[in-house]
């Protein structure tokens, strides 16, 4: 840069003095001020840490699991609630002029004071760290206290609630599986109950009856056809001979000749079946009455050659009746046998619903058993919550009252605030010059007009102008110096506090 140009640029600089005079003074006023009266600021703070629980999972695990940041999250989001906070200011009368300001104000504030930070890392512990600012250190302190006992207070009625909740959801749902386990437990009763005679537990032993029905009915038609042939046997006799048994012998009775059937029976049965067989054992059971019977009767004296006609009705009045007493056990087997028969087939039926109730019961008793089981962790869970051997929130920092203040920094906001002030200062007049398009040099002639002056003739004041124009610019300059600074003061103390309107300014833009 040339001499002249920075000669100019100086000139300009001097020209536009004022306007950097007031917007540096003005500000930098401000800043000072600000800086003086602004009332001290205490910050208390507290940390927290969640504890693991003091019992291992694999021992004993808690029912109230909650991720340590969520577990956080949940804790700050209730304790800024608008109840609590508006309950701590009025209880502690936080703010001075808490009682003409609307409870919206009041609350926003506690908010704005109130800073709270969380930190949870993969592996790393999880912490929150509480802050809060207030215009001396027993507030600040007492407040967080406050905070304290709230989060530490919710955090036990949250755990233990859930866990009291969890216990009492697992102990309605065990009496409710008891119950269907009851209802269940009827059910197959009553349908035992009513099908009795065609349960599949008894199906082996009623097919065996069932055998057994069957053969005696084919016994039964042995000895009807046994009987029907010595019937006729004995008419064929008597007619032939006019006597009933054969010639040169007495004539057998009908027992004997039933009895010597059934052995032939025997004989012939003991050829096919074994000893343990039932139609042999049957067969010895008759042989061994009717040998009683026989054995009963008196033996035969006197003449033999009594009328045959007698004798002959007698046999067949005895076989008659012997044929009657079998049809009748005929047909009570036959009922029998179809009363079996019809609870046979119906036993497949019932063992598939059987099967249908016996399975809903086993459902019902799985989930029974995965309640009961659950139910016992639940009441383990709820014992250690409220024996606060679980996941909790503990201070590791508990709120202090400071000694010093925090805030404000007087000497950044004052240097900080001169210096934004020069800055602001240099950039009006900057954008003064580059707004102003007359012409002031030679060089703007030759720019705009294209013309070449021979010369330059500046104005020369008289020594009377220049020092009317001095002292004009000395009392300008001496003004903006202690005049703006004043103006200001007198704003800060009769109208309003700087610092209410920074306040005011900062917290409509959402700085504070």
């Amino acid at each position: 840069m040339r001499s002249s140009d920075f000669r100019f640029y100086f000139s300009i600089f001097l020209r536009r003095l004022p306007y950097f005079l007031i917007v540096s003074t003005v500000i930098g006023a401000t800043s000072v001020i600000v800086a003086m009266t602004l009332p001290p600021a205490y910050v208390s703070q507290m940390t927290l840490i969640v504890e693991s629980p003091q019992i291992p999972d694999e021992l004993a695990a808690s029912t109230a699991r909650t991720p340590a940041q969520e577990q956080l999250q949940i804790v700050e989001q209730r304790l800024m609630t608008r109840v609590n906070l508006l309950d701590i200011a009025n209880r502690l009368d936080v703010f001075e002029t808490q009682d003409e300001v609307s409870p919206d104000r009041v609350l926003q504030a506690m908010r704005s004071r109130t800073t709270v930070r969380s930190s949870s890392r993969r592996g790393e512990a999880a912490l929150m760290i509480i802050s809060f600012e207030a215009s001396t250190g027993d507030k600040a302190a007492g407040v967080l206290n406050e905070y304290l006992t709230l989060i530490q207070q919710e955090d036990v009625e949250s755990r233990t609630g859930r866990a009291t909740q969890t216990l009492e959801f697992f102990e309605q749902e065990v009496a409710r599986l008891n119950e269907e386990l009851a209802e269940r437990s009827a059910r197959i009763l009553a349908f035992k109950t009513e099908h009795v005679d065609a349960l599949p537990e008894s199906l082996d032993y009623r097919m065996g009856q069932q055998t057994l029905l069957q053969e005696r009915l084919a016994q039964f038609d042995r000895e009807l056809a046994s009987l029907e042939d010595q019937r006729a046997r004995l008419v064929q006799i008597f007619e032939a001979t006019g006597q009933v048994g054969a010639q040169g012998g007495p004539a057998l009775t009908p027992e004997q000749q039933q009895l010597e059937d059934l052995r032939a029976q025997l004989n012939d049965a003991l050829a096919i079946y074994s000893e343990t067989n039932p139609r042999v054992q049957m067969l010895r059971a008759r042989i061994s009455q009717i040998e009683e019977v026989v054995n009963a009767q008196p033996t035969p004296e006197g003449d033999q050659s009594s009328t045959g006609n007698s004798l002959l009705d007698v046999q067949l009045s005895e076989i008659a009746a012997r044929v009657k007493a079998l049809e009748e056990q005929k047909v009570t087997t036959v009922a029998q046998l179809e009363a079996l028969t019809e609870t046979i087939e119906r036993t497949p039926t019932n063992a598939i619903r059987l099967d249908e109730l016996g399975l809903d019961y086993e459902n019902i008793q799985l989930q029974y058993n995965t309640a009961v089981d659950r139910l016992s962790q639940a009441s383990t869970g709820e014992r250690i919550e409220v024996m606060a051997r679980g996941q909790r929130i503990s201070v590791i920092d508990p709120p202090a009252a400071p000694s010093r203040p925090s805030k404000p920094n007087r000497a950044l906001i004052a240097g900080g605030g001169s210096f934004l002030g020069i800055m602001a200062g240099l950039g009006l007049v900057v954008l003064l010059e580059l707004l102003n398009r007359s012409i002031r040099r030679p060089e703007d002639l030759v720019a705009k007009l294209g013309v070449t002056p021979l010369a330059t003739i500046p104005y020369i004041p008289t020594s009377g102008e220049a020092i009317r124009y001095r002292t004009y610019r000395l009392f300008r300059i001496l003004l903006i110096l202690f005049g703006i600074p004043a103006a200001v003061y007198v704003v800060h103390v009769y109208y309003q506090p700087l610092d209410l309107i920074a306040e005011r300014i900062m917290g409509k833009f959402g700085l504070r």
